[in-house]
């Protein structure tokens, strides 16, 4: 968290260092003795020196005191600036509504507001572009905005799709992922993941939500013009309209929510059973450089082996969890030992071997050891963390908060947050679009490109998140992974197209963005029909997703530069 606050104050000192600075020279013939009164020989206000890195004499600040510059080097060091304010702000809203969600459980919060400020940071962007100057300068600017939804939808069904693939990929064996066995490398045909079919279900809503897209082009296709203004106007009513549904379909059929709550209680379990071996460990379960102690865990598994057979049964693994305290949360101990079973045996015969149970235990401290900061307090801290993430989750058979200590604290630390987080947003948002926008006239870069790569890494945060579930090799997770990466092109498809409709229809600007809406299409039509129909991805799916980002970019040129759309 240091760190985080450290990287935070270091941008506002680089954004401060670059606004300009008054002083009073010394006269060039005073005695040394005496100190200038400020009289003699007065220049014009001079900056510090950093002006000439990323000042401009011919830029127009933003709000009077925030740096501007006209070169290409300043405004990719302002884009970088202000962009990791964003990531930050979008940070800040997400945490903030975590702890909501501990203290107040799902439904609302986890149903409505989590989806909601989660599209936060691309919804202000967007209504940044276009909200302030004249109809001219929004009409200019206003691509960015839309450079950032397309963008923003590109980006999750494309590159972070495909990675999602190939990160979780299993063995697949009869059209179904073995999790978590991967031995055949990067087969194409041999290896992939596996989702439930409400996955599927989140796939059908986000294709449901491209609706507004098809009714906003209408009158292009159709060669009526004079009625883009009605169209705009109803597809604004229709993307409301779907906000609205999709947002009390969350809170009322919270099924996400529920699938994150029951693999928050298995990675409980893990860590359980990781801190209660460590106290019965007959010396370190990692070694001083940080593996796993293959001969510590041996030794448990003797331990643990009441019968000597040299194999543990499910009754004996019935033992060891019932002999753990899992801190008064409501844990189902017969699905508990029946996951734990499932994961170890890999040789599928009801026992657990000792080799398993090695590979076992080193898979999950090798888990553990990725969350903590410290080999001393790695258990520790993995299992404060999962403790943390279920009760964020709010699956406390409704009576939320009272196991939360100092809810008012943590409501009031959350609400600033959330505050905070959202002023951030408000305030770096137009200087954001103002530094692409003078990147691009600086590059002769068209500012929807610039907008299109790089807005949505500043302002998606559902990437990394998605990214580190993948990792684990579960149907459970990559179901989560999928269903996230789904929901968040959902929102930004209604409540960031919301936000553009709007801005578009009240300040009279021109619908021109038939090849952006295009792209958005072909990427959400593809990418749809390919989750909905079915539960397991193979490997070779993955290239289409990567595929589909180059061509949306190459196809918008085309379609834009050559033939003329724009």
């Amino acid at each position: 968290m240091a760190e985080k606050i450290a990287f935070f104050l270091l941008a506002i000192f680089l954004l401060l260092m670059g606004c300009p600075g008054q002083g009073r020279p010394m006269a060039s013939n005073s005695n040394l003795s005496m100190v200038s009164d400020g009289v003699q020989n007065v220049r014009q206000p001079t900056y510090i020196q950093l002006k000439s890195l990323i000042l401009s004499d011919s830029c127009e600040q933003t709000y009077g005191f925030l740096p501007c510059t006209t070169t290409v080097l300043g405004n990719v060091f302002l884009i970088l600036v202000y962009g990791y304010l964003m990531f930050s702000a979008a940070k800040l809203l997400c945490n903030g509504c975590e702890i909501l969600l501990e203290i107040l459980g799902p439904g609302i919060i986890g149903g409505l507001l989590l989806p909601v400020l989660s599209s936060l940071p691309d919804a202000i962007i967007i209504l940044a572009s276009g909200i302030s100057g004249s109809q001219e300068t929004a009409q200019s600017q206003v691509s960015v905005g839309i450079g950032l939804l397309a963008g923003s939808t590109v980006m999750l069904l494309t590159l972070t799709w495909g990675s999602c693939l190939v990160l979780g990929k299993c063995d697949l064996d009869s059209s179904l992922s073995r999790d978590p066995r991967d031995t055949k490398g990067m087969s194409l045909t041999g290896s992939g993941v596996s989702t439930d079919i409400w996955t599927s279900y989140a796939a059908r809503i986000m294709a449901i939500s491209i609706i507004p897209f098809i009714i906003v082009q209408l009158p292009s296709v159709l060669h009526t013009t004079s009625q883009s203004r009605i169209a705009i106007l109803i597809a604004l009513v229709v993307s409301v309209s779907l906000l609205i549904s999709y947002s009390l379909y969350q809170v009322f059929q919270p099924w996400i929510q529920k699938r994150r709550i029951a693999f928050a209680k298995h990675k409980h379990v893990i860590s359980g059973i990781l801190k209660h071996l460590s106290v019965r460990a007959l010396g370190r379960l990692l070694t001083d450089d940080g593996e796993p102690n293959t001969t510590v865990i041996e030794r448990l598994f003797m331990m643990i082996d009441e019968n000597g057979d040299g194999r543990l049964s499910p009754a004996e693994l019935r033992a060891l969890v019932l002999g753990i305290k899992f801190d008064e949360i409501d844990m189902d101990i017969e699905d508990a030992v029946e996951k734990v079973m499932k994961e170890f045996d890999t040789s599928c015969d009801s026992f657990i071997d000792i080799d398993e149970f090695v590979k076992g235990i080193s898979k999950w401290l090798n888990e553990a050891k990725r969350t903590a900061e410290q080999q001393g307090t790695l258990l520790h801290h993995f299992h404060e963390q999962t403790k943390k993430e279920h009760h964020l989750l709010g699956d406390h058979d409704g009576h939320f908060g009272e196991t939360v200590k100092n809810p008012v604290w943590n409501t009031f630390k959350a609400v600033m947050m959330l505050l905070i987080g959202t002023i951030v947003a408000a305030i770096f948002a137009d200087p954001l679009v103002d530094a692409v926008d003078d990147f691009s006239t600086a590059s002769s870069i068209p500012s929807f490109f610039v907008s299109f790569v790089i807005l949505p890494i500043a302002c998606t945060s559902e990437a990394v998140s998605a990214l580190n579930f993948a990792r684990r090799k579960k149907l459970t997770t990559a179901s989560l992974t999928y269903s996230q990466i789904y929901g968040s092109v959902t929102m930004s498809n209604i409540l960031s197209l919301s936000v553009f409709l709007a801005l578009v229809y009240f300040r009279d600007l021109n619908w021109d963005f038939a090849a952006e809406v295009l792209v958005i299409l072909i990427v959400c039509i593809v990418m749809g029909a390919i989750a909905s129909f079915r539960t397991t991805f193979p490997l070779w799916m993955s290239l289409v997703a990567y595929a589909l980002y180059p061509f949306s970019l190459l196809l918008v040129y085309i379609l834009d530069y050559v033939f003329g759309w724009s």
